[in-house]
């Protein structure tokens, strides 16, 4: 464990967004959390969440908090990061209309604002692959979307007309929508899941 506890402390990056909403979540699922704001707080977390937001803000400001390229390395030295909204466009190798560099580490292409405005904004229940039960109701903001995912990539939830807009590769979880803004945590308790699965492994 980073922190050295018996379970995952997962980190959330408080630079701009909803991290408030996603700690509550956390809470409610018994895990600890924490907000990163600083290389020593990245440092000190077993997983991240990159929560929605603004995704050129967030850019900007992990370029401004000098956070940008060490978290590049950190999750490719096995961190595990779930992006939702903001956090999923971040996390693509490519972006379209994002006017800084994404941190780049998924192989995923995705569409900012595939919606269109706020006014759009919808909810609907996806089907999601790894979670049981029925199905979960998403909240969808300005969202994105996914339109296509490398071959490492396993497709967790589409939309009926089979736009992606949940999607896993290994350690890294995309969500274009909000699941922290219902009181349905199973997608939480699927990242600590994956967090404490990487926890195992590495230390075996």
């Amino acid at each position: 464990m980073a922190n050295g506890s018996t379970r995952p402390v997962i980190g959330v990056l408080a630079l701009q967004g909803d991290f408030r909403e996603h700690e509550v979540a956390l809470a409610a699922c018994d895990v600890p959390s924490i907000e990163v704001r600083t290389l020593a707080q990245l440092d000190a977390v077993d997983g991240l969440i990159i929560p929605g937001g603004e995704s050129t803000t967030i850019a900007r400001l992990l370029l401004a908090f000098e956070l940008m390229d060490p978290l590049r390395e950190r999750i490719r030295a096995g961190l595990p990061v779930w992006g939702t909204c903001a956090g999923a466009i971040l996390l693509a190798k490519e972006v379209s209309d994002l006017d800084r560099s994404p941190i780049g580490v998924m192989d995923i292409r995705v569409e900012r604002n595939a919606f269109g405005r706020q006014i759009d904004s919808f909810e609907a229940d996806l089907k999601v692959a790894g979670v049981d039960g029925p199905p979960v109701h998403a909240v969808f903001i300005r969202a994105p979307v996914i339109r296509d995912a490398g071959p490492g990539v396993d497709v967790l939830a589409t939309l009926a007309d089979g736009r992606i807009v949940a999607a896993r590769q290994g350690r890294l979880l995309a969500t274009a929508f909000h699941p922290e803004l219902t009181g349905d945590r199973r997608l939480h308790e699927l990242f600590v899941a994956i967090v404490a699965d990487a926890i195992r492994t590495e230390a075996a």
